[in-house]
């Protein structure tokens, strides 16, 4: 079957540039599913996005579907023909159906009868039939949260349109796209190449743009020009290194069509100003790349893109150097004014602002989590009053004016006016320590009040919310609890904290006086252990493994992440499936016959069969060895050595009958199942795993 590229591009008036790269992906996942269901077979799917257009290239699509047979299988033979031999009202219906006669029918054989059956070839739609309707689903499916009209048309997207590119081959796709007739001219730089470009043939549609029309069509290469200019731009002029963050660059990288970077100059006094409020300032309102020395210090200049190339670049970057400038003097101004007023002095300033309707204002809470803190300090071998002195201070910096102007660095300042204010060095770093890990992959805490206060922070969050009712529900989770969750059990664990999750909550559940619900404690518990799966996922850990342990519901989150990696390295072994297997056929058999009723003394007297008393043996010589191992946490050590009871296993299996005539028997050999199976159950329910 012939071949031939496909391109369409659809231009429009300036994206939303955080919402480009996710549109232009999903319009290439669009186009490609469209075609993969529709059975046109193609090479590769190819995207290109710049602020002025979404594009797709599809490379050596073939010309039409393929040819598809079809087979429509009618009434039963015995009631498609009379005694006669006669087509039935059945047979004339089916075939009347079809529009054929019953003489054009087959039949098929089956291991149930014959029946009628009805056979052809449909034969496949051209491709530029099916090309229309694949793009505007694909258009449609887009994820724009709110669309937007323009002037008298009815046509909705994220922007205006403009224009619109359709080639098959070297042949214009004559079907109209959101009220755009499809043409093979695009368009160039808005001032480099105000006009229209003829694109010959698909292959040519980035070499036509980039020549002619100053525009990189390709995101990922107009990413990577933006990188290596500005890391160059930062060596070459002032013998620095650009730091470079991902989210802006994808961010400069949908503003710019023909990105050149400059280099613009602020004065050195600003440089007194915490390096984070510069950053932020720049950043988030100037979309500049800041520039530090060999040392990781700061240097006055910044890097900005130009959205095309200057006869004078000294204008524009004196632009630049003019608009920054009250943005750091505004920073300066903020930092200066806030360290005229102690933290302390601004706990009261918390009162008004409501943390939550039903649990009370952020005074309210500090007062919570201090009380909190200082057990959870006490519990870790820390200082309870450096922990509740944090708590206390620890919201305090959301009044400043700094950070009201610039929210991301909550913490960040406090740590800075604390220091300012001569705070004790731990609480200055705690201040900023209370909201690690903001995000999946970030640092922990160092100190170990920071660690008290981030997990009484949150604790008290899941507690207070949950104690009226209000846990996460769906995808809605305003206060983030499935993140604090996370972030509670990553502390816990990485930082080897001895903490009981029951014990925190029930300690948080004692400050509360507004609580709802019964059994909170518990329920929060229960919410938080269910986080571990997604925890263990990351690590490619199995959901059984992770499960055979929440069966046994370890309230430590240590010796949880302990026993799971014990399961994991057992689950390994070559001993592992059938010792599964064995626990659930135990499993099976303890329930039936009474469950937990059922003790776990072995009379030896009564043991006859050589198998029965072999395990029994070696149950014996296992718990000997075993159980200091599981009361030192041991959990990986001890089921290796179990995994030696295999064999008895199977052998006890084989050999012995469990539920014997003599009661007195069967109690014993239950007794002894239990036995085993009790050991394996003091690190997991190993009978979730596969293979059981």
């Amino acid at each position: 079957m012939a071949t031939q590229d496909f391109l369409v591009e659809l231009g429009t008036e300036e994206l939303p540039p955080k919402a480009l790269k996710p549109l232009s992906d999903a319009f290439a996942e669009g186009i490609r599913g469209g075609l993969e269901e529709a059975g046109i077979a193609f090479d590769k799917v190819e995207a290109f996005a710049a602020p002025r257009r979404l594009a797709v290239r599809v490379r050596k699509l073939e010309d039409a579907q393929p040819d598809k047979p079809v087979e429509k299988r009618g009434p039963a033979i015995k009631a498609a023909f009379d005694d006669d031999g006669n087509p039935t009202k059945a047979l004339n219906g089916f075939a009347s159906s079809l529009g054929v006669t019953p003489e054009q029918l087959d039949t098929l054989e089956t291991d149930k009868g014959a029946w009628v059956v009805y056979r052809t070839v449909e034969q496949g739609k051209p491709t530029v039939e099916l090309l229309p309707q694949l793009v505007e689903q694909a258009l449609a499916g887009l994820p724009i949260p709110k669309r937007m009209r323009w002037g008298a048309h009815r046509t909705e997207f994220v922007r205006p349109v403009h224009w619109l590119v359709f080639m098959y081959g070297n042949t214009v796709v004559n079907a109209p796209i959101m009220g755009l007739e499809p043409g093979n001219t695009t368009r160039g730089h808005r001032f480099h190449c105000p006009r229209s470009l003829i694109v010959p043939t698909p292959n040519d549609y980035e070499i036509v743009l980039k020549q002619e029309g100053y525009v990189i069509a390709d995101f990922a290469e107009r990413r990577e020009v933006i990188r290596q200019g500005v890391t160059e731009i930062a060596e070459k002029e002032v013998a620095g290194k650009a730091v470079i963050d991902e989210d802006l660059l994808d961010e400069v990288t949908a503003l710019n069509e023909w990105p050149v970077p400059l280099l613009g100059r602020f004065e050195e006094r600003f440089l007194d100003v915490p390096a984070e409020a510069l950053i932020s300032s720049m950043k988030e309102h100037q979309k500049y790349f800041h520039v530090v020395d060999r040392d990781g210090k700061m240097l006055p200049v910044f890097i900005t893109l130009a959205n095309l190339e200057s006869k004078d670049p000294g204008q524009v970057i004196a632009g630049n150097e003019k608009v920054i400038r009250p943005r750091l003097s505004d920073a300066a101004f903020f930092y200066e004014t806030d360290r005229k007023t102690r933290l302390e002095d601004r706990i009261d300033q918390l009162k008004p602002i409501v943390f939550q309707e039903k649990l009370g204002s952020i005074h309210d809470k500090s007062v919570r989590v201090a009380a909190l803190a200082g057990k959870i300090a006490e519990a870790i071998n820390s200082d309870p009053s450096l922990a509740e002195r944090v708590a206390m201070l620890g919201k305090t910096d959301l009044v400043t004016e700094m950070v009201l102007e610039f929210t991301d660095l909550q913490g960040i300042m406090g740590q800075y006016y604390a220091a300012n204010d001569g705070e004790h060095e731990d609480v200055a770093k705690a201040l900023n320590e209370q909201y690690m890990p903001r995000f999946a992959g970030d640092d922990l805490p160092s100190t170990l009040t920071g660690c008290a206060v981030a997990i009484a922070d949150r604790i008290d969050s899941l507690v207070g919310l949950f104690g009226i009712n209000q846990p996460p529900s769906g995808t809605r989770d305003p206060f983030a609890l499935r993140r604090a969750s996370l972030g509670v059990l990553r502390i816990i664990i990485e930082r080897g904290l001895p903490l009981d999750l029951q014990q925190l909550c029930e300690w948080a559940e004692q400050n509360f006086t507004q609580l709802t619900e019964q059994n909170t404690a518990s329920t929060v518990v229960d919410y938080i252990l269910e986080r571990f799966r997604a925890h263990f996922e990351e690590q490619d850990i199995s959901a059984e493994v992770y499960l055979a342990v929440h069966a046994r519901r370890p309230t430590r989150p240590l010796d949880f992440d302990r026993r799971v990696k014990a399961v994991d390295a057992f689950r390994k072994l070559p001993e592992a499936e059938a010792l599964a297997a064995a626990n659930k056929r135990v499993s099976n058999i303890l329930t039936k016959q009474g469950g937990d009723s059922i003790g776990e003394h072995v009379d030896n007297a009564l043991l006859q069969d050589k198998a029965e008393i072999a395990l029994s043996e070696q149950v014996s010589e296992q718990a000997q060895k075993v159980v200091p191992l599981f009361d030192q946490g041991d959990y990986a050590t001890a089921l290796s050595s179990l995994a030696s009871l295999r064999a008895p296993v199977d052998a006890f299996f084989d050999e012995v009958m469990v539920m014997a005539d003599d009661e007195a028997v069967r109690n014993n050999r239950l007794a002894l199942l239990n036995r085993l199976r009790n050991l394996f159950l003091r690190v997991a329910d190993i009978s979730v795993l596969p293979g059981a």
